[in-house]
């Protein structure tokens, strides 16, 4: 039997019931083409045109008319918080740092160098795990890194 094959997305709330549903991390949620099992156990190949940044609530269309629900990990990140927010959110985006904004935390990654940084500059990390689904660039949707900003490109 052949494996069905996704070769594109449907955004949330613009596709039916979900054969399946596939937990993945932010990292995992960049992808072209790679084989995924669902939490059901519906193996199937992602084979998009190009590389995509996949969000939570999205699902991939199979082939042969399923779909499978696309869902956030959760994963280890810190809380930041911090009396002025502000100023370490700068921070934060100065590094290009994939950042989840929330009232009144940050949500990042755990990093120990830019965990430091942030003790550094008065700001309270507590390690939990949760899913973690950070602010698109301002250039385009979901990624803030190995980006291109066109005409007003900037070098790092």
């Amino acid at each position: 039997m052949t494996q069905p094959v996704a070769h594109s997305l449907r955004a949330a709330g613009d596709w039916s019931e979900a054969a399946d549903r596939c937990v993945l991390t932010y990292d995992d949620r960049f992808l072209r083409r790679k084989r995924l099992t669902g939490e059901g156990g519906l193996s199937f190949v992602c084979d998009l045109e190009k590389t995509t940044s996949l969000n939570a609530g999205e699902a991939f269309e199979l082939t042969d008319g399923r779909f499978v629900e696309i869902a956030a990990a959760a994963e280890p990140l810190y809380r930041v918080t911090g009396p002025d927010l502000a100023r370490l959110a700068w921070h934060v985006g100065n590094r290009h740092t994939p950042c989840q904004i929330e009232a009144g935390a940050l949500l990042i990654q755990r990093d120990k160098v830019i965990g430091h940084m942030l003790e550094h500059l008065g700001a309270k990390l507590v390690e939990v795990e949760e899913p973690f689904t950070p602010e698109g660039g301002a250039y385009g949707h979901g990624r803030t890194h190995s980006h291109e900003h066109g005409a007003t490109a900037h070098a790092h």
